[in-house]
């Protein structure tokens, strides 16, 4: 019996990695928390990344920006929105009382910072810390990444969930 479950498991899986260290991608990109909603929008998209710290000047992580965060951002203000102001094209001409080239458009400019949607939690380790300890975070706190800090907690370095299936080897 005991052989039936050996093989039907297969081959043990070992984390190739003793530190946070090993596992993190060291600078990672990050977003400061006094950047726009806009260009949080643009760096998510541009790095091709779900997710980014939010760091004060300091360095310091202070946040996380993810596009669960955008995404409940976006309904509430849906829901809170009031009715659209509609212009009529030929009302609206350039300074100078010329019509608008073609092309133009009128965008409603959304001034909202990162640090009014972020999540304001920060869970960091060590880089010398344990991978086991690192592990047992991310499950515990059932998280996709974990934050790398140096001593002074400046970040040097972020972990994600599939940073650690990258080092699995059997």
């Amino acid at each position: 019996m005991n052989q039936l479950l050996q093989s039907v498991a297969g081959p043990r899986v070992k984390l190739a990695a003793e530190t946070a260290a090993d596992l993190m991608t060291a600078t990672p990109v990050s977003l400061r928390d006094r950047a726009t909603l806009q260009e949080a929008i643009a760096l998510l998209i541009d790095k091709g990344i779900s997710a980014a710290p939010v760091i004060d000047a300091a360095g310091r992580p202070v946040g996380v920006l993810s596009q669960t965060d955008l995404l409940i951002h976006d309904r509430r203000r849906a829901a809170a929105a009031p009715l659209p102001e509609y212009f009529d094209r030929d009302d609206l001409t350039t300074r100078g009382g010329e019509p608008l080239p073609d092309g133009f458009q009128v965008e409603c400019v959304n001034q909202t910072q990162v640090n009014e949607l972020m999540t304001p939690v920060v869970f960091s380790v060590p880089a010398d810390a344990p991978v086991q300890e690192v592990v047992d975070e991310m499950l515990a706190r059932k998280v996709h990444r974990l934050f790398v800090v140096d001593d002074a907690g400046v970040l040097v370095g972020v972990i994600s969930a599939i940073d650690v299936v990258r080092r699995l080897r059997t």
